[in-house]
């Protein structure tokens, strides 16, 4: 199974991309539209570059949509990986009522088998901060954990915890400690270690054993991991763990590397740390992206 990524060149084009999905699907089983919950993009899944190349063709021919295809976007994490306090005063005057929320804590690491993803303590003594205000502290710190800094994916595992901060009785708000707790957050994150997370897939390849050490060495290539291999009769299945964006047309590779004979599965296995290069050009290419969408 082939995916790819795929929007509309053109905004005008957008009214007849769903026509055209929609009548494809009807038209032929193997041709499958998902949109990803995550990126947002619209994801088409075929048997194979070839036939999907030709549904685009047949967008652009029939329906007038000029499609972008491409790689479809990897649904990456970013984690802390040690303690780091904050202190973050927000403060703002601008005639009439201001806005006035200090917070002080710390992020820390939650430990890997914590049944959530985010974890919120107020351990504060006393009324520093008005407890009415501490709701929008929590949500501050919980939009902020949506978009990391190094590539702008959530960030997962994280326990944050407050410990003191200040009101001011006139200027202080919930919006004033919310923008606080966001900021905070992000003051704290870049002492935290933070790493990027890629989606480990688990492989399974079944293939006559002739063409066994061929796959192995494509797996290896892919930065997979080699879990196991067993005979079954003629064939012989190889199980292994690869990272998801290593995996994007391996269909394709597969058919040719065994001359159409071998098969594959893979479903979710974890999110692991990417290795230092590939957190580098990761956060490199994020960046050079910002830069360019503030330059428009």
């Amino acid at each position: 199974m082939r995916t790819l990524a795929t929007v509309p060149k053109a905004r005008d084009q957008s009214a007849n991309f769903p026509k055209a999905l929609n009548r494809f699907t009807k038209e032929d089983p193997t041709f499958r539209v998902s949109l990803d919950p995550e990126s947002g993009q619209t994801v088409i899944s075929g048997m194979g570059e070839l036939h999907l190349e030709i549904y685009v063709e047949r967008m652009k021919r029939e329906y007038k949509v000029d499609c972008e295809v491409g790689k479809p976007r990897v649904n990456f994490r970013e984690a802390i990986s040690r303690r780091a306090d904050f202190d973050y005063l927000h403060k703002k005057q601008s005639g009439g009522q201001g806005q006035y929320g200090r917070v002080v804590g710390f992020i820390e690491p939650l430990p890997a088998d914590h049944p959530t993803k985010f974890e919120f303590e107020n351990q504060i003594v006393g009324n520093a901060i008005p407890p009415n205000f501490i709701p929008a502290c929590e949500k501050g710190f919980r939009e902020a954990v949506n978009a990391g800094s190094l590539i702008g994916h959530p960030v997962e595992g994280v326990r944050v915890v407050i410990t003191d901060g200040a009101a001011h009785t006139v200027d202080s708000s919930e919006l004033a400690f919310k923008i606080a707790s966001v900021y905070a957050f992000r003051s704290a994150y870049d002492k935290a270690a933070p790493s990027i997370l890629e989606p480990i897939m688990s492989v399974e390849v079944c293939a006559p054993s002739e063409f066994q050490g061929t796959i192995i060495g494509d797996i290896n290539r892919r930065k997979g991991i080699i879990q196991g291999s067993e005979q079954e009769g003629d064939d012989v299945i190889i199980t292994a763990h690869v990272p998801l964006n290593d995996m994007f047309g391996y269909s394709t590779s597969l058919r040719s590397m065994t001359q159409g004979k071998g098969e594959f599965t893979m479903e979710y296995c974890q999110h692991s740390p990417v290795s230092q290069d590939v957190q580098a050009e990761l956060t490199a290419h994020y960046r050079a992206s910002r830069a360019a969408g503030n330059k428009q």
